[in-house]
């Protein structure tokens, strides 16, 4: 069993990978692709499009560099993991009548902000989970309606991303619950479509094939398939889905536990067995989709993340031009200065309570400088600030569903951090645990690509002996000051949204 592997295709939107995990949950070879959208040709600014032979080439040639690492006997399955939102009308012969359109663009945001004259956006969350975002691709099914009907009427189904892509790799037509839960179409308490919502497309189930849940097998490699990615003619392709969902499981939480995808952009989100809408989590910004494994739900909120770190080490540490030196430096040094920052606070954008469409109710602030502040000091307020936001999502996603999580699972680039980790520990008062294998997304999709071939029973099984091994954060002494700082960031974001309100009016 242990030299068997699963070859996971994960499709990010600037990366394209292709990884085979063995049933350890180590990683047998790996190979990646820059990946990004396109401009739409002889269409508007802004019109992104993912050109789909370009896609499919990354992947392959990914791939077929793994492949060549392997024994064709060892190869148990394939699996696709990629962004959410993001489909295409497809014909029976497996061409497109419209391209994907890029989860970047921009052409539904008029649709976005119109939406509540259609249906009051309460009743769509209600429904869905999902608030009213301009990439929703409900919006988008929409617009092409409205603006290109043909593509709908000449289609004989509408796949999601992970659907198109395992098309490529079998032939079959198929869609997840985790892929479709990014739509803003799904009756998300009956894992199903909602006719309502898709009417506002003119569109009804009929377009859509039939459904499979994670570990499902949708097919097997063709020969054409075969020869374009160097996976053995035959391989069972097994249904994934949406990689925020796969992360979840590959990080090994129960649903006991809260996760923190960490990255560029942060997600903090809870494995729930209830879908309870609510105008709390309604006016909070909280968002609901399908959890991998039928029964739960994965209330979460999407948060700044590292992308403000970089912004320091590009502003504060420009000097030291190797990234990963530069970052073991900042982190040094910021353990030098004690909880508080010595006054400096950092807020990033804030999570808004003020509705629905609005993300982030204030600009990125820091507060106490002086001529003395230190890049350190700053670097340290900024992992406090984080830790903060992170810390109000969850109080807000405790109070909006009723869940009391034990603990947070920290799984991506941002778990690699154990200044950060300790810090989130003491804000949360919570421990936070990592785990050895930092590709989650990739881990969670190989779980089900070995329980949907029999290797493993069930996804419990699977975490159990591919989770790894995972490090912990307790809370230290130190809680009891962070949480004085918290209470005082918490009164801040309201006055410093009036005051940038009044700043734009002036």
């Amino acid at each position: 069993m242990g030299n068997e592997v699963v070859v996971v295709m994960d499709c990010g939107s600037t990366n394209a990978s292709v990884i085979a995990v063995d049933s350890a949950g180590a990683i047998a070879a790996s190979a990646s692709r820059p990946n990004s959208p396109s401009p739409q040709p002889g269409c508007p600014e802004g019109y992104l499009i993912w050109d789909l032979d370009e896609v499919w080439g990354r992947l392959c040639d990914a791939c077929r560099e793994v492949c060549a690492q392997l024994a064709p006997e060892t190869i148990r399955a394939v699996t696709v993991c990629t962004f959410g939102a993001d489909g295409a009308p497809v014909k029976r012969d497996g061409s497109l009548t419209y391209p994907v359109i890029c989860w970047q663009d921009a052409r539904t945001e008029p649709l976005a902000a119109s939406i509540g004259q259609r249906i009051d956006p309460w009743e769509i969350y209600a429904i869905t989970g999902y608030q009213v975002i301009p990439f929703n691709t409900l919006l988008r099914l929409i617009w092409l309606r409205e603006n290109v009907p043909q593509a709908l009427d000449e289609a004989d189904c509408f796949l999601m991303m992970p659907g198109v892509l395992s098309m490529r790799l079998c032939g079959g037509f198929a869609i997840d619950p985790t892929a479709a839960g990014t739509m803003m179409a799904m009756d998300i308490a009956r894992r199903d479509w909602s006719e309502k919502m898709l009417s506002l497309a003119g569109v009804d189930p009929s377009l859509f094939p039939q459904w499979v849940e994670p570990g499902e097998v949708i097919g097997e490699t063709t020969a054409q398939a075969a020869e374009q990615t160097g996976l053995p003619q035959g391989t069972p392709v097994v249904a994934a889905g949406h990689d925020t969902q796969f992360a979840a499981i590959g990080s090994g939480a129960s649903p006991r536990e809260a996760i923190l995808s960490s990255g560029t952009w942060e997600i903090l989100m809870l494995r729930h067995d209830r879908f309870e809408p609510n105008r709390a989590a309604f006016d909070e910004g909280v968002l609901v989709e399908c959890d991998a494994v039928a029964g739960y739900y994965n209330p979460q909120l999407l948060m700044m993340g590292s992308a403000v770190l970089e912004w320091i080490r590009e502003h504060f540490y420009a000097e030291v031009a190797e990234r990963s030196e530069a970052y073991a430096k900042m982190i040094a040094d910021a353990q030098g200065v004690a909880p508080g920052a010595d006054g400096v606070m950092f807020l990033p954008c804030f999570v808004s309570s003020t509705g629905p469409t609005k993300k982030f109710g204030t600009k990125g602030t820091i507060l106490g400088l002086e001529l003395s502040t230190s890049p350190a000091q700053v670097y340290r307020a900024a992992l406090e600030g984080l830790s903060f936001q992170m810390r109000h999502a969850l109080d807000i996603l405790r109070e909006t569903t009723g869940a009391a999580p034990e603990a947070v699972r920290c799984v991506g680039g941002g778990s690699k951090n154990d200044l950060w980790n300790q810090i989130r520990a003491d804000v949360c008062r919570l421990p936070i645990r990592t785990i050895s294998q930092k590709e989650a997304t990739v881990l969670g999709a190989a779980m089900f690509g070995f329980v949907g071939t029999g290797v493993f029973a069930s996804i419990e099984q699977a975490q159990e002996q591919m989770a790894g091994s995972e490090a912990t954060f307790e809370p230290s002494p130190e809680a009891e000051r962070y949480e004085e700082l918290y209470q005082r960031y918490r009164s801040l974001p309201q006055a410093l949204e009036r005051f940038y309100a009044g700043a734009e009016q002036a």
